[in-house]
Order: C-alpha cells, then structure tokens, then sequence
C-alpha cells in the first residue's frame, strides 16, 4: 500500500483534526477551523484547534488493532486514540466487507487483515463526527465508494470522486443495507445486517442510538458532550423506524452492545426519554 495522506502535488497533505478525527481536502497549509468540532454538537479545546496528519501520527507508533467482536463481524481502533477514538466495524457477508464508521489513521497491516476478508464493497460512517479518514481507507482498499447520506454532504471535509450520495437507503449487498434516520444529525445512518448474530439480525447505529452501561436501555442525544437532548417526537421517530428493521443485537461506535432485545429495550428507553422530556416525571424532580 502506498503511504497514505500526500496527494502527489508538492506540499499539499491531508491534515486530521486531532479532536476529531476527520480529514480535510489536500491542503498546503491546515485550515484555520474545523467546521465539524466548531459545530454546537462537538467542541474545540480550550487552547485552540490542532491538526495532525497520518505521517505525523506513524511517526508517533500509532497503529490500527483488530479485535474479532462476533462470527463475520471485526472491530479496528487506532492506539493511541485519534480524535474521538470510535471503533471501526468491518462486516463481512458473501460478497464482501463494508467497512463503517472508519477511524482517523490507516496502516498496511489493518489494510492487509481487510483484504483476506474479501472485496471492500463500499465505506461508510453513521454521521460526520465518524468520517475519520475514510478516503485514505477507501482509497487503500481498492477504491471503494465512500457512501454519504445525503443530507450531511455538507459537512464532507474532502470533497472527492470515491463519494457517493445516497438518500433514505443504500443496500450495500442483500442482506447488508444503509438506513438514514436522522436524529443526531440529518444524515444519520445505521446499518441492517440480516445475518448478525446468527440470523438474528445486528443493528450498527453509531451515535443514533446509544447503548448505556447497563446494557438494558438506550440514550438518545443531539450532542453527546454538550448534552443537548433530543425532543420526544424525535426519538419516537427514529424509533419507530427502526422497529422495522430486521435485529436482535446492537453495537453503538465505541464497542458497547445491548447483547439481546434490543428492539425491546429501544422502544422502553425511547417512550422513557419521551415520558421524561413531554414533562411526565416532574414531580419527581
């Protein structure tokens, strides 16, 4: 594989936003802001905005770890952490991988281990706090679409031929599908996989919906850390829809897992979150 993050034209890199993650257009210089983490739902440190670039980073030792979560399912991490620190997760059906919610670095070896599992049949992430450099990886594994739900174009860094728009749903193979459900962002995505967790179904819903140390219920939030809720009409929306897909498990982006009745403990937790924000429990505060 050839090193990533220089694209041929002397002094132009690809920088990464060292809070978040994300990749930039190839740039001489880093940009003055990034757009994503001076957004309401991410935040810049207290000294300013940094960027890194993947040089930089394997100069460091960083590297991508692979840890098999379930039978055809992978997860990948970079340590030390890059920007927000989510879990890449790697399906793996007949036809090949997708790779979803890709993280801020990318190495040979992780590349390698990706491509014994099979052709990479697109890339994807949840929402823009997950595009990490997912071009950089698009681009290792063969040239794979970078699949971006439509209405989060916007906040795509890097503007790039590998990008492919897609609006309320993308199969990606049978059985392996993209849903937009909004939410956390306007473009949030989750992905169906009929044949997870033996033919239960998994759900991978990023930041859409977000498992709790219990294991027993989920959160829903606009911003995570800013704690900016949801409104209840929302999270029964996107519960609602959800109800329809086909699965029994549910990772979020950082490795959590409600392990089983997920649709139980969505639909519990979303008519909590509803009960709590339409002003029922009051008396209880």
């Amino acid at each position: 594989m050839a090193r990533p993050g220089v694209d041929g034209q002397a002094g132009r890199v690809i920088w990464i936003c060292e809070t978040c993650g994300v990749e930039t257009a190839d740039l001489p210089e880093p940009p003055g802001a990034c757009a994503i983490c001076e957004d309401e739902r991410q935040w810049v440190p207290e000294d300013g905005q940094h960027w890194t670039t993947l040089e930089r980073l394997r100069a460091a030792g960083t590297r991508v770890s692979v840890t098999e979560v379930e039978r055809d399912l992978w997860g990948l991490r970079a340590e030390p952490a890059v920007g927000i620190g989510q879990q890449t997760m790697v399906v793996r059906v007949p036809e090949g991988v997708l790779l979803f919610d890709c993280v801020g670095y990318v190495d040979e070896a992780a590349v390698e281990h990706v491509q014994s599992l099979g052709p990479t049949l697109a890339v994807a992430a949840s929402h823009p706090h997950m595009y990490g450099v997912q071009t950089e990886w698009a681009r290792a594994l063969g040239d794979a679409p970078v699949l971006v739900a439509a209405p989060d174009a916007e906040w795509v860094r890097r503007r790039d031929p590998l990008v492919e728009l897609y609006d309320e749903r993308r199969e990606v193979a049978p059985g392996l599908t993209l849903h937009r459900v909004g939410g956390h962002f306007r473009g949030q995505a989750v992905v169906e996989w009929v044949a997870g967790a033996q033919g239960r179904g998994v759900l991978l819903a990023g930041d859409a919906v977000f498992p709790n140390p219990d294991r027993r219920s989920v959160s829903f939030m606009r911003s995570y850390p800013n704690r900016i809720p949801l409104s209840g009409n929302v999270v029964q929306r996107v519960a609602t829809q959800l109800e329809g897909l086909h699965f029994d498990r549910h990772y979020k982006n950082f490795g959590a897992v409600v392990p089983t009745a997920a649709k139980a403990v969505l639909r519990s937790s979303a008519d909590r979150h509803a009960a709590w924000t339409r002003g029922d429990f009051d008396h209880l505060t």
